[in-house]
């Protein structure tokens, strides 16, 4: 066979995926030397293969082939059987000689692939490419962009917490695809604050790079220290009272294989920059005499007698005119039989309701001493219904029978002030724990 030839940059993570592929599959795929992003993608001859110019481009007998996650397709049906798709490549192709279940393992694969494109790398090239110069610096679309990546990686978190790879019980063309494209995070932009939020993240990516065949390709991989700055002359204007803020100076940190800043960009799609976010509704709602704030610091400075001080403080500060209560019960726990699969579940709602942290308050109780358990909660909110850009943002409110609470009803009020204080037993059972959102 004449040898497969990939055009791209000694260290663009596009080219990686074909290359760790390659690894795992006895394939020989030769990279191009002395690739220089920005001259070389922008040869005639290279805009033969891709007329828009990206990287990486393959070059085979049968012609160019562009798009990374393609090439690495292709790359892993060259082998028959290979364990990396599950099928052979005839398999493949005949699919109406695919059994269902490898139906199902081929689509769970692609499954994968996809989430690992549109949930991560998206996301991931939507935070980088504004600090480096590739799109407008945007605070409001920066911090729209770290929601949506916090909500993949807290969803991928939370299926890692009961499974060591995407499909199966080995390395798939999934799991490649996804760790080059946590790879740019890790290595460029999402500090050790950053992913410790996501613990089954961060054990499932280093064990994967420091596998033979990624460690080849990727080197020794480290994780970046600290969030790259906006290049001068892209930073927003500053208010008088933001230019008094002091940033501490970085350390100098050597670091191996650094990419140029123009590969950096190049690995990532172009795309628009999000728009800056409308004012929230919420703000233009009548003041309200009860502060937020207040409560919360009640809530986490009363140590003793919290019924007197803390319950007695909440319901003297409740504005029902400004805020609402509502009760929410999990529609699916039969579905609960893991406690540290449950407890995953509600952290994660916990992290995705983020958005809301100026706008409410809540608690949630995991119920029961044995399986299944109960998802209950109790949350506060301003205005009078749930606010719809809650609703819209974090998709576990669907997830949740959702009830308001009618405080003129003593048992109700009752059980709201039970809540809050993580009564044991509640309506008869054992606490497996007690989640507070504030």
């Amino acid at each position: 066979m004449a040898p497969l030839v990939l055009h791209a940059g000694k260290t663009n993570k596009n080219a990686f995926k074909t290359l760790i592929v390659a690894e795992f599959s006895g394939v020989k795929v030769d990279l191009v030397e002395n690739f220089e992003m920005g001259v070389s993608n922008k040869t005639p001859e290279f805009l033969r293969w891709n007329p828009i110019g990206k990287v990486p481009v393959l070059e085979t007998p049968e012609g160019p082939i562009f798009e990374s996650n393609a090439i690495a397709r292709y790359v892993t049906k060259l082998k028959a059987d290979n364990p990396l798709y599950g099928s052979s490549l005839i398999d493949y192709v005949k699919a109406s000689l695919i059994s269902s279940s490898l139906q199902c393992l081929l689509a769970h694969i692609e499954q994968w692939i996809d989430f690992a494109t549109l949930e991560i790398d998206a996301n991931i090239g939507g935070w980088l490419r504004p600090r480096f110069g590739r799109a407008p610096y945007l605070p409001p679309a920066e911090e729209a962009t770290i929601s949506s990546l916090k909500r993949g990686l807290d969803a991928l978190n939370t299926y890692l917490a009961s499974n060591t790879y995407l499909v199966g019980d080995s390395v798939t063309l999934a799991d490649i695809i996804l760790t080059c494209n946590l790879y740019m995070g890790f290595s460029r932009i999402m500090t050790k604050s950053f992913t410790s939020e996501f613990p089954h993240v961060e054990r499932y990516f280093w064990t994967l790079v420091n596998q033979p065949n990624f460690k080849k390709v990727l080197g020794e991989v480290k994780q970046t220290e600290s969030v790259p700055p906006v290049e001068s002359g892209k930073k927003p204007a500053q208010t008088k009272e933001k230019a008094k803020l002091k940033v501490e100076p970085k350390k100098e940190v050597k670091k191996e294989k650094e990419p140029p800043k123009a590969e950096v960009a190049a690995a990532v799609e172009e795309e628009a920059a999000p728009k800056p976010k409308a004012k929230n509704p919420l703000d233009l709602l009548p003041p309200s005499p009860m502060i937020l704030d207040d409560w919360k610091r009640l809530y986490s400075n009363t140590k003793t007698n919290f019924r007197e001080v803390a319950i007695k403080g909440f319901w003297d500060m409740y504005d029902p005119e400004g805020y609402s209560l509502w009760f929410c019960d999990y529609k699916y726990n039969d579905e609960n039989t893991v406690s540290f699969v449950t407890l995953n579940k509600v952290g994660g709602f916990l992290q995705r309701m983020d958005l809301a942290r100026k706008y409410a308050f809540g608690k949630m109780l995991i119920i029961g001493s044995t399986p299944p358990f109960k998802v209950k909660g109790l949350w506060l909110f301003r205005g009078q219904e749930i606010p719809q850009f809650i609703i819209d943002e974090c998709y576990d409110m669907e997830l949740y029978e959702w009830k308001k609470v009618d405080i003129s009803d003593k048992a109700q009020k009752e059980r709201a002030s039970q809540m809050i204080e993580d009564a044991e037993p509640f309506e008869g059972e054992a606490l497996l724990d007690a989640k507070c959102f504030k």
